[in-house]
């Protein structure tokens, strides 16, 4: 989604580049990067913060990619997030090329929860996933707002997924 954070993404970081999957309409969007060292903590392996912000780089771009940040900036509207959730199955080190898969799971009134997949290219392990719950907020008076079917009807929504096994790259990126 838009975030409401542009200035703190910046464009490239990470050697990042990104394509959608097929059209606007595809729901799944792949964000690939290769890690820098910068984002290595003490223990050697990518630090928990830079996931969030790999979270919100690939929720940038897919939604810049739909034409939702136009379409949100144009009514004087922004996304902000109220959660995140991240569960880590496997480091990530300096170095490794991932592919962030996300994807648009429901919009609900106000809100709208994007779901997100780590996956290392080498060997197609899954090493983190997680999920943001965004609420579309009016800029003029910073309080939430309803999602305009025009903007939702910008993703194909990618409702539950079945529980499959966390350790390899399954689901999204084959469909």
């Amino acid at each position: 989604m838009n975030g409401g954070a542009d200035s703190l993404t910046k464009a490239g970081q990470g050697g990042s580049t990104s394509s959608p999957t097929k059209s606007h309409r595809e729901p799944f969007y792949r964000f690939e990067l290769i890690v820098p060292a910068e984002v290595v903590d003490r223990n050697r392996h990518v630090n928990n913060v830079a996931y969030v912000q790999w979270m919100q780089d690939a929720a940038l771009q897919h939604s810049a990619a739909t034409g939702c940040t136009r379409m949100t900036e144009a009514i004087g509207a922004t996304w902000v997030a109220r959660m995140h959730r991240i569960e880590y199955l496997s480091p990530a080190f300096a170095g490794d090329a991932l592919t962030v898969l996300t994807w648009v799971a429901d919009f609900r009134k106000v809100r709208s929860l994007r779901r997100y997949r780590f996956i290392r290219a080498a060997d197609q392990k899954v090493l983190a996933q997680g999920e943001t719950d965004w609420v579309f907020i009016d800029v003029s008076t910073r309080r939430p707002r309803g999602i305009p079917r025009e903007i939702a009807n910008l993703f194909e929504l990618v409702p539950d997924e079945p529980d499959n096994d966390r350790g390899q790259a399954q689901g999204p990126e084959r469909r």
